[in-house]
Protein backbone atom coordinates (compact mmCIF):
# COMPACT_ATOMS: atom_id res chain seq x y z
CA UNK A 1 0.00 0.00 0.00
CA UNK A 2 1.03 3.60 -0.84
CA UNK A 3 1.29 6.23 1.80
CA UNK A 4 -1.69 8.50 1.17
CA UNK A 5 -4.58 10.58 2.39
CA UNK A 6 -5.39 8.84 5.22
CA UNK A 7 -3.20 5.96 5.85
CA UNK A 8 -1.42 5.09 8.72
CA UNK A 9 2.21 5.67 8.29
CA UNK A 10 4.67 3.89 10.87
CA UNK A 11 8.34 4.92 10.39
CA UNK A 12 11.90 5.51 11.67
CA UNK A 13 14.01 8.15 11.64
CA UNK A 14 16.98 10.15 12.77
CA UNK A 15 16.54 14.26 12.37
CA UNK A 16 19.69 16.50 12.31
CA UNK A 17 20.63 20.09 11.71
CA UNK A 18 23.16 21.22 8.76
CA UNK A 19 26.17 20.17 11.36
CA UNK A 20 24.94 16.43 11.50
CA UNK A 21 23.94 16.78 14.95
CA UNK A 22 20.98 14.44 15.88
CA UNK A 23 17.98 16.34 17.47
CA UNK A 24 15.80 13.79 17.41
CA UNK A 25 16.05 9.45 16.58
CA UNK A 26 13.59 6.83 16.90
CA UNK A 27 16.21 5.02 17.53
CA UNK A 28 16.11 2.65 20.19
CA UNK A 29 12.03 3.69 20.93
CA UNK A 30 9.25 2.88 19.11
CA UNK A 31 8.44 4.20 15.54
CA UNK A 32 6.60 6.86 14.67
CA UNK A 33 2.99 6.73 14.16
CA UNK A 34 0.68 9.27 12.04
CA UNK A 35 -2.01 9.39 9.84
CA UNK A 36 -1.09 11.05 6.53
CA UNK A 37 -2.52 13.91 5.28
CA UNK A 38 -3.73 15.59 8.65
CA UNK A 39 -0.63 18.07 9.10
CA UNK A 40 0.69 15.93 12.19
CA UNK A 41 4.30 16.00 10.83
CA UNK A 42 6.09 19.14 9.39
CA UNK A 43 4.86 19.41 5.77
CA UNK A 44 7.94 18.64 3.97
CA UNK A 45 8.29 15.75 5.38
CA UNK A 46 4.60 14.85 4.29
CA UNK A 47 5.04 15.31 1.09
CA UNK A 48 8.49 13.95 0.57
CA UNK A 49 6.39 10.24 1.95
CA UNK A 50 3.46 10.67 0.10
CA UNK A 51 3.66 7.69 -2.40
CA UNK A 52 6.00 5.79 -0.86
CA UNK A 53 5.56 2.42 0.74
CA UNK A 54 6.93 0.00 3.47
CA UNK A 55 10.28 -0.60 3.34
CA UNK A 56 11.28 2.62 1.31
CA UNK A 57 14.09 4.42 2.73
CA UNK A 58 15.38 7.93 2.03
CA UNK A 59 17.09 10.79 3.13
CA UNK A 60 15.32 14.16 2.42
CA UNK A 61 16.76 18.15 3.40
CA UNK A 62 14.09 20.36 4.30
CA UNK A 63 14.45 24.45 4.18
CA UNK A 64 12.75 26.15 7.15
CA UNK A 65 9.76 26.91 5.02
CA UNK A 66 8.83 22.93 4.37
CA UNK A 67 9.88 22.27 8.04
CA UNK A 68 9.10 24.40 11.40
CA UNK A 69 9.21 27.86 9.75
CA UNK A 70 11.27 30.76 9.56
CA UNK A 71 12.30 32.65 12.83
CA UNK A 72 9.84 35.46 13.03
CA UNK A 73 11.76 38.65 15.04
CA UNK A 74 8.09 39.05 16.02
CA UNK A 75 7.77 36.43 18.13
CA UNK A 76 10.69 37.41 20.49
CA UNK A 77 9.48 39.72 23.38
CA UNK A 78 10.98 40.64 26.98
CA UNK A 79 9.79 40.31 30.41
CA UNK A 80 10.31 41.53 33.73
CA UNK A 81 11.27 39.12 36.04
CA UNK A 82 9.63 40.27 38.66
CA UNK A 83 6.70 38.47 36.15
CA UNK A 84 8.19 34.66 36.73
CA UNK A 85 6.39 35.27 40.82
CA UNK A 86 9.38 34.70 42.63
CA UNK A 87 10.77 31.56 40.04
CA UNK A 88 14.36 32.02 38.60
CA UNK A 89 13.90 31.72 34.67
CA UNK A 90 16.69 30.14 33.16
CA UNK A 91 17.55 29.73 29.62
CA UNK A 92 15.67 26.87 27.56
CA UNK A 93 13.22 26.77 30.45
CA UNK A 94 9.63 26.80 28.40
CA UNK A 95 6.58 28.54 30.01
CA UNK A 96 3.33 28.88 28.72
CA UNK A 97 1.60 32.46 28.52
CA UNK A 98 -1.47 33.72 27.09
CA UNK A 99 -1.32 35.76 24.04
CA UNK A 100 -3.88 37.43 21.27
CA UNK A 101 -4.34 34.00 19.73
CA UNK A 102 -4.98 32.05 23.47
CA UNK A 103 -1.82 29.72 25.52
CA UNK A 104 1.25 29.48 23.82
CA UNK A 105 4.62 28.49 24.77
CA UNK A 106 7.63 30.72 25.23
CA UNK A 107 11.20 29.73 25.44
CA UNK A 108 13.45 31.60 27.51
CA UNK A 109 16.33 32.37 25.63
CA UNK A 110 18.36 35.47 27.77
CA UNK A 111 18.32 36.57 31.21
CA UNK A 112 20.25 39.61 31.55
CA UNK A 113 19.49 41.16 35.05
CA UNK A 114 15.54 41.53 35.39
CA UNK A 115 15.11 41.33 31.44
CA UNK A 116 14.04 37.98 30.46
CA UNK A 117 13.53 37.65 27.00
CA UNK A 118 11.17 34.76 25.42
CA UNK A 119 10.81 33.41 22.04
CA UNK A 120 7.48 32.20 20.73
CA UNK A 121 9.00 30.44 17.99
CA UNK A 122 9.48 26.80 17.48
CA UNK A 123 12.70 25.73 18.65
CA UNK A 124 13.76 24.69 15.27
CA UNK A 125 12.43 27.42 13.14
CA UNK A 126 14.49 28.83 10.78
CA UNK A 127 16.98 25.90 11.05
CA UNK A 128 17.10 24.01 7.56
CA UNK A 129 16.42 20.04 8.60
CA UNK A 130 17.78 16.45 7.34
CA UNK A 131 15.38 13.41 7.86
CA UNK A 132 17.00 9.98 7.37
CA UNK A 133 13.60 7.96 7.00
CA UNK A 134 12.78 4.32 6.94
CA UNK A 135 9.22 3.28 6.46
CA UNK A 136 8.48 0.24 8.56
CA UNK A 137 4.34 0.16 7.82
CA UNK A 138 1.38 1.49 6.27
CA UNK A 139 -2.31 0.53 6.71
CA UNK A 140 -5.35 2.44 5.74
CA UNK A 141 -6.53 4.75 9.10
CA UNK A 142 -9.65 3.15 10.89
CA UNK A 143 -12.88 4.82 10.84
CA UNK A 144 -11.79 5.71 15.20
CA UNK A 145 -8.56 6.54 14.54
CA UNK A 146 -10.14 9.28 11.86
CA UNK A 147 -12.34 10.11 14.46
CA UNK A 148 -9.81 10.41 16.84
CA UNK A 149 -7.49 12.44 14.68
CA UNK A 150 -4.65 10.26 15.67
CA UNK A 151 -3.50 6.90 15.27
CA UNK A 152 -3.62 3.80 17.32
CA UNK A 153 -1.54 1.23 18.27
CA UNK A 154 -2.07 -2.60 17.01
CA UNK A 155 -4.17 -3.12 20.14
CA UNK A 156 -6.81 -0.52 19.04
CA UNK A 157 -7.38 2.59 21.98
CA UNK A 158 -10.44 3.72 23.83
CA UNK A 159 -10.94 6.96 24.68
Amino acid sequence: MQIAQDTVVSLDYTLTNDDGEVLDTSRDAEPLDYIHGRGQIVPGLEKALAGRTTGDAFTVRLEPADAYGEHDPDLVQTAERAQFGGEDPEVGLQVRAEGPEGDQVLTIVAVEGDVVTLDGNHPLAGVPLTFEIKVTGVRAATKQELAHGHAHGSGGHDH
